[in-house]
């Protein structure tokens, strides 16, 4: 009683057990009003593993009334049937939400530092952000992604968008990570 805490939470399941978390790590230093917490996986992870660890999470932890719980996965190799349990558990709660990138997250990393467009596949997606990061390998080098960046991956991200996806992004070159990035931004 008499507690309450100033700061949002996003609770966030990742599919991915190195890149994500250390990029939501970057929003530690730039809002002061959020606070992400990623909840840790392993290296086989799949999104319904991802939906597997948020659920035994929200079991043992309570949101608050403005806190928010994400899944962050990727299109991948997933089938529709896959992902479409994770877009049903997004709609259980006004709280909840699903982040999908395809094909990949690094999708959403190459928006930061181009448009992104004609991304086939994961492989000629990693190439093209290895151009712009020669020495990626699943990590993103400390200070490399500045605020600017982030907003105008948001800005690259909601014009690919178009109209708003109502599940999740069907075609590659597409991302729905940017809702999540713009509420964290905005909290």
């Amino acid at each position: 009683m008499g507690r309450r805490r100033y700061v949002r939470l996003f609770v966030i399941a990742a599919e991915g057990f190195k890149t994500e978390p250390q990029y939501f790590r970057l929003f530690r230093d730039m809002s002061s009003t959020a606070r992400v917490f990623c909840i840790k996986g392993n290296q086989n992870s799949s999104p319904l593993q991802a939906l597997k660890r948020m659920r035994d999470h929200l079991a043992t932890n309570t949101l608050g009334r403005s806190d928010e719980a994400w899944l962050v996965v990727d299109k991948d190799q997933w089938t529709d049937e896959q992902i479409r349990e994770l877009h049903d558990w997004s709609t259980t709660g006004a709280n909840y939400s699903l982040a999908l990138s395809n094909p990949n997250f690094e999708y959403w990393l190459l928006l930061h530092f181009e448009d992104g467009a004609g991304v086939a596949d994961g492989n000629a997606c990693v190439l093209r952000l290895r151009k712009c990061l020669p020495n990626y390998d699943k990590g993103i080098p400390s200070g490399i992604i500045s605020r600017e960046m982030v907003e105008e991956a948001i800005r690259r991200a909601k014009r690919r968008d178009t109209p708003p996806c109502e599940d999740w992004p069907h075609e590659p070159g597409s991302t729905t990570v940017y809702r999540l990035v713009g509420k964290i931004l905005s909290a």
